[in-house]
């Protein structure tokens, strides 16, 4: 029964996601992919989840948990919340949670559930809402707490476009997010209807009780993994300078593990400020990679960590730190640094690379590709989303189809992942040519220091970023930066290879 129960919450929360991609417009969620799904018991603990983007799952919860607080259990059948404050749950501005209580013939809130879309445009300084230089959180877009998006089953579609354009950086297109709204919603009343039809089957009180029983069962899952896991420490350094230091401390005793992340630097004046749910997420990512079994990632698999953040560090800002890049890219220097200190594998490339473009008719965003790193007994992969990312690349297709673009080549850059006795993946090479001038951006880690390698095995390559303009001329680009794009400019991004795990073992012959 408990393998049955695993499945069906998992399969609510997957069917939840099918429903947001049929019935979404843009083409970060319809075609990316760039969304998550999930139920939660009556406290808002999370119980289960699709497999969808890592960074927002273990940070959902809180979310959740913040509009409990603040709506203080006010909640009617049909009611729907939306906040995207990272300060609350949140990861960045343009990730916008849409949460519904669910009431299974009772008075109180039973369950709900949730789903977490990644916005093509919130406003902020730049089209597609990920500025590389933003230094406070409303530069980045419109902040939203706790905004009632449906009441008693009526959406408040009015009231909702009023709070998209009053702002100093308004969305550049609030019908898209209206529509994509919309397509939240949807996806929420399908794992209503769901659950609903569960408790039917099973009764509330069976249903309530599995949501314990997968818990405690994913808690003692990571507890058998922490019995072979032994003390370790790993300080990573940013390409901005700032370092993110973990120490891990086991408790073979009690199996449980203290992440301690004090000697982290504080928060920065840039948007790498990654907020506490996201360093949360990272941690339940990582050990619950370390299950074997197939289990939901749930609130239970957090029982057996304590997390250590002090406030106003890089990894627990205070408001009003921007953090638009904290949970895109300093998400994934907290994963390598774990698995560093575990001795697990090598660095995966440890960026999202994130593009964007556009103005006010189009606005586009993409992560790109790279290698995974190397670990005992494996090679890492070429060309995939690492870590805290699971989304796809537009079709080239569709890309063209929708904006005016081509893209001229999008191939794997050899030699570019780490050698060892198990060499790292290699990264990618995207070339896309601007048919119209249009202000691009690129949001991106590991193009001063490379990814490292593990047990003697290489680094691998840094990232480049450049513009090739129509006249000839070639402009080296930042890690961070925005760029003014002509017509027949091309943007080339090239993407860091993964660390090589073990000693390499070289042929002179």
């Amino acid at each position: 029964m408990l393998e049955v129960f695993n499945n069906r919450f998992m399969s609510i929360a997957e069917q939840m996601g099918y429903r947001l991609q049929n019935t979404a417009h843009s083409v970060n969620i319809k075609e990316r992919l760039d969304f998550s799904c999930a139920i939660f018991d009556n406290d808002g603990n999370l119980i289960a989840n699709a497999p969808h983007i890592p960074v927002h799952l273990g940070s959902m919860e809180e979310a959740v948990k913040a509009i409990i607080r603040s709506t203080k259990g006010n909640m009617k059948a049909g009611d729907a919340y939306m906040l995207n404050s990272p300060y609350a749950g949140g990861t960045h501005l343009p990730d916008i949670t849409v949460i519904s209580p669910v009431f299974c013939g009772t008075e109180e809130v039973n369950f709900y559930v949730a789903s977490r879309g990644h916005h093509a445009d919130i406003g902020g300084l730049t089209p597609g809402s990920m500025p590389p230089k933003s230094m406070k959180i409303y530069e980045e877009g419109i902040l939203i707490e706790n905004f009632k998006l449906m009441d008693k089953g009526a959406f408040k579609e009015a009231e909702t476009l009023k709070l998209l354009i009053s702002n100093d950086h308004p969305s550049r297109n609030p019908q898209q997010n209206i529509a994509d709204l919309k397509a939240q919603v949807a996806a929420n009343e399908k794992g209503l209807q769901q659950l609903e039809k569960m408790v039917e089957k099973y009764l509330l009180e069976t249903v309530s009780s599995y949501m314990q029983h997968v818990q405690d069962n994913a808690e003692e899952a990571v507890r058998k993994v922490i019995e072979v896991l032994h003390d370790g420490s790993f300080t990573y350094t940013l390409d901005d300078g700032s370092q993110i230091c973990v120490n891990i401390t086991i408790d073979h005793e009690k199996r449980s593990a203290c992440i301690d992340l004090t000697d982290t630097s504080p928060q920065q004046e840039s948007n790498f400020n990654a907020p506490a749910s996201i360093c949360r997420a990272a941690v339940v990512y990582v050990f619950r990679t370390l299950v074997k079994e197939n289990i939901p990632l749930n609130a239970g698999c957090m029982k057996p960590l304590e997390i250590i953040i002090p406030q106003g560090c890089l990894l627990n800002p205070s408001y009003p730190a921007a953090v638009v890049a904290g949970n895109v890219e300093t998400s994934q220097y907290i994963v390598d640094s774990l698995y560093a200190a575990l001795g697990v594998m090598a660095a995966s490339q440890g960026t999202m690379n994130n593009f964007t473009f556009g103005n006010h008719e189009y606005q586009y965003y993409e992560t790109i590709c790279g290698g995974s790193g190397a670990g005992n007994g494996f090679n890492g992969t070429d060309a995939v989303q690492t870590h805290m990312t699971n989304s796809r690349i537009t079709d080239p297709e569709v890309l063209e189809l929708r904006f005016p673009v081509l893209l001229e080549e999008f191939s794997i850059r050899e030699g570019s992942g780490g050698k060892g006795r198990y060499n790292g993946g290699n990264g990618v090479v995207r070339k896309v040519r601007f048919l119209e001038k249009m202000k691009a951006a690129i949001l991106s880690s590991h193009r001063k220091y490379p990814p490292f390698g593990m047990n003697g095995g290489e680094g691998g390559k840094c990232g480049r970023n450049r513009v090739m303009r129509k006249n000839g001329e070639v402009e080296h680009i930042e890690g961070t930066a925005e760029v003014d794009m002509n017509e027949g400019d091309v943007f080339v991004v090239e993407t860091p290879g993964g660390g090589g795990f073990g000693q390499p073992e070289y042929n002179d012959q």
